[in-house]
């Protein structure tokens, strides 16, 4: 059984359960630099990890927009337990919890490779293509 906990502490266990996937997953797998993986935003969100039989296999971070909104990011699974439906598990749970608190909108940075992934929880594409430590993206918006 999966079980998804959220904190907004940095010395939390699930904050540093969500950096150990973070750095997996960007840092050795996608050659993100370290110094870009861990940011100036860090004590300013929420992070949310999965457990999967008590491991950390899943993970995304997210914080609230001037406008009403919520900005999620590092969104990610380690790459044994891709394609088994925990990404969206998490990000269903991110959404539950997101409508609770009355918030109108999600907006994310997607990689461009995840968009179909995206597009299916009922993401658009919105603005032009760019780079992100060195990888193409596209912002991506879900209205709530």
């Amino acid at each position: 059984m999966n079980e998804i906990k959220y904190s907004t502490s940095l010395n939390s266990l699930i904050y540093q359960d969500s950096v150990a996937i973070r750095t997996e997953v960007f840092v050795n797998e996608q050659n993100v630099p370290k110094e870009l993986e861990i940011d100036d935003l860090e004590n300013k969100c929420t992070y949310f990890v999965l457990y999967k039989e008590n491991k950390a296999v899943a993970c995304a971070r997210f914080f609230p927009t001037a406008d009403n909104g919520i900005h999620v990011q590092r969104v990610a699974v380690l790459k044994e337990y891709r394609h088994k439906n925990l990404g969206t598990e998490l990000l269903n749970y991110i959404f539950n919890f997101v409508t609770k608190e009355n918030y109108s909108y999600i907006v994310l940075g997607a990689q461009d490779h995840a968009q179909t992934f995206y597009k299916k929880l009922g993401f658009k594409v919105i603005g032009k293509q760019y780079q992100e430590a060195g990888i193409l993206h596209h912002d991506m918006k879900l209205e709530l």
